[in-house]
């Protein structure tokens, strides 16, 4: 078999002879192939409450109205709207005009201005240049992260907490280690427990408060001492606050900057939830950096995060002003009001749940419910229950699983009092058709007896 071959001239000098099939063959082996495979950063992107929730293979009970206690949007029953001054300011910064167009990435001056004034107090002062504006509290949070940690470090965050505190920091490829809170002292931090965790590749230590799923807020001593385990060891609080201020009568909000005096801290928050537009993504970090320890690097380093996406919605920015200081304080109470009732009647409810342990709550939108799994031998963990729970009696509630915190469950406390009360009922009515007596309460009784 013949062999077709062709002379190439090299340098104008010898001729070379190749071998057309061989060379074929090998041009062959090298052409292009499509491969494309997802980054490393989208694999290890994991939101527990998504994965949990998606995997339930559970229909509600077709007789009964589904009621969901696990969403926390305040806006999704429609009982819950902003203020008539919050919707004004947005159709002023619509017919204006001036909001159409690319605001710098940190956001403006002005609207940065109207957050540091709101929230700047004598303890903790703020100007706008401590003032970042971001698309939402969540990307306040995720920005505080990636500026104060690299990969290979590590951040302390609350058990039972917010999610995505880690769904972020595992993306980053940053550990993150647990610190537990305290149901029995109505989830206090377990301070031995968090200080006994910083090494020297912790970067940050995560507080939230008031607390997302807890509906804990944290006393002014308590708050003390938490800075205080930071100072010893020099390290900086990210501070999730995007509850502040929504706390139940009797009790009081304090700013963990307030009481800062060496401990740097980013102070994450927005308008989602006080004001109760979580759809229009406007969030914003505080630097309190009274010490200067931050000092230009972390400015500077927040300054070019934002870039990456050239900041929040310009509408909102433009309308910011108007909506911080002419929300009247009546909205503020009135929602307050609201939601203390409404954690009241599920407390009170469920407290003479045979089987049930709930947490009162004292600010925020939620409650904690723990579940003696003794008493309802059937169910193999919280999902288990939750998941029946939805079958019989079309209640979603979301099992504590989502937040690192087996055996409990959350309500959201956002429904309408009617729906909160026909929640507790079917509850309790549940509950009632599954509890059993534990074996070891039993044997105790018969020997009392003796």
């Amino acid at each position: 078999m013949e062999h077709e071959s062709y002379g190439i001239q090299v340098n104008g000098n010898s001729v070379h002879h190749v071998n057309r099939s061989l060379y074929q063959a090998k041009m062959k082996i090298r052409e292009p192939k499509w491969n494309i495979k997802a980054s490393e950063m989208s694999r290890k992107t994991f939101n527990p409450i998504r994965a949990i929730v998606d995997s339930m293979n559970v229909e509600p009970n077709p007789s009964k109205n589904m009621i969901a206690l696990s969403i926390g949007d305040p806006t999704i029953f429609g009982n819950l709207p902003t203020d008539d001054n919050v919707l004004q300011a947005m159709k002023e910064a619509i017919d204006s005009k001036k909001c159409n167009g690319y605001a710098p990435a940190i956001g403006y001056q002005k609207s940065r201005e109207a957050v540091s004034n709101f929230y700047s107090c004598p303890e903790a002062p703020l100007a706008a240049k401590d003032v970042i504006l971001t698309s939402g509290c969540s990307q306040a949070i995720e920005l505080a992260i990636a500026v104060l940690c690299n990969p290979g470090q590590n951040i302390l965050v609350p058990r039972p907490g917010f999610s995505l505190y880690k769904t972020l920091a595992v993306s980053m490829g940053i550990d993150v280690k647990l610190y537990n809170l305290l149901p029995e002292k109505s989830w206090e931090i377990d301070l031995k427990h968090l200080e006994s965790l910083i090494d020297d590749k912790t970067c940050c230590i995560i507080v939230n408060n008031p607390s997302n799923p807890c509906g804990s807020v944290f006393s002014k001593s308590h708050l003390q001492k938490i800075i205080a385990v930071a100072s010893r060891n020099c390290t900086p609080i990210l501070a999730d606050e995007i509850y502040a201020e929504m706390v139940f009568s009797g009790c009081k909000y304090t700013s963990v900057a307030s009481l800062s005096t060496d401990v740097p801290i980013l102070s994450c928050g927005g308008l989602a939830k006080r004001w109760l537009v979580p759809g229009w993504r406007m969030g914003w970090i505080l630097i309190h950096d009274r010490k200067n320890v931050f000092g230009n690097e972390i400015r500077e380093g927040l300054v070019k995060l934002s870039q990456r996406i050239l900041g929040p919605c310009t509408i909102v920015q433009g309308a910011l002003e108007a909506i911080i200081n002419k929300t009247p304080q009546e909205f503020y109470d009135n929602t307050i009001s609201f939601l203390k009732s409404n954690s009241d009647i599920c407390y009170t409810a469920l407290s003479t749940v045979a089987g049930l342990r709930p947490i009162k709550p004292s600010g925020a939108m939620y409650l904690m419910v723990g579940i003696n799994m003794e008493h309802f031998p059937e169910f193999e963990s919280d999902v288990d229950f939750t998941e029946k729970l939805i079958a019989e009696q079309s209640v979603f509630c979301l099992p504590a699983t989502c937040f690192e915190y087996p055996n409990f469950f959350r309500i959201v406390v956002t429904v309408s009092e009617d729906m909160m009360l026909e929640a507790c009922t079917r509850i309790k009515e549940f509950c009632e058709q599954h509890y059993h007596l534990h074996t070891d309460s039993i044997i105790q009784d018969i020997e009392c007896d003796k």
